[in-house]
């Protein structure tokens, strides 16, 4: 369930050419930047304006003057960009998408429908088609020791070679309010995890996470 086909419908997303040359979803992280500005170079100008160097947003996208924008940067079609948001850089963000008040993005891709309304941080991962992280929950993207993250599923580790690496979060998948999920952290789809969780390692998908012992299956 770790690898990119399992997790994510490639469909719903600008990034599928980048993502359908990997195994593992973590492994398009160091090429975000570098496919932002080769894609933003080929889309059209009757569609996207083009505020910046670098940047490139939707015609029919909402973006509030408060918010900050770094490039490299795509903003798709009908998404909204709140008050006081803040676009590091190296942010691919889908359609119909929802970045809201003093969120802060990084390194990241947004698939199409979804959402982090409130107060999030997410850098250095990729959230699935209709993705939805609850007020105040964020990704933790470096451990505490500063090494490598590591993907721990259970007795199976596998090296990602990054320093950074938030979370992957498979199509649909449900984030309570003010969880953290740390760095590695992969969550199936269709799952929900409760609010004020702190999540690591695998969760598989079609599961509710209540806490740590106890994650069961939906039915």
């Amino acid at each position: 369930m770790l690898k990119t086909k399992d997790l994510l419908d490639l469909s719903h997303s600008a990034a599928a050419p980048l993502l359908e040359k990997t195994e593992y979803p973590w492994e398009a992280l160091a090429g975000i930047g570098d496919f932002i500005l080769q894609l933003g170079a080929t889309l059209p100008d009757a569609q996207y304006d083009h505020p910046a160097e670098d940047i490139w947003v939707a015609k029919d996208a909402v973006v509030f003057s408060s918010a900050y924008i770094k490039g490299p940067c795509i903003i798709g079609h009908r998404t909204e960009v709140r008050h006081c948001a803040f676009l590091r850089g190296n942010a691919l963000v889908g359609d119909d998408c929802v970045v809201g008040n003093s969120t802060e993005l990084k390194n990241v891709i947004l698939f199409d429908h979804v959402q982090v309304p409130h107060y999030n941080y997410v850098g250095d991962s990729i959230l699935g088609y209709k993705a939805h992280m609850g007020a105040g929950s964020i990704t933790s993207n470096v451990k505490s020791d500063k090494t490598l993250v590591v993907v721990s599923d259970g007795c199976e580790r596998m090296e990602t070679g990054r320093k950074k690496v938030g979370a992957i979060l498979g199509d649909r998948v449900e984030v309570g309010c003010n969880t953290v999920l740390n760095p590695g952290t992969v969550i199936g789809r269709d799952c929900q995890i409760y609010p004020v969780s702190c999540v690591r390692g695998v969760i598989p998908p079609n599961s509710i996470y209540k806490d740590k012992n106890n994650i069961v299956t939906k039915n």
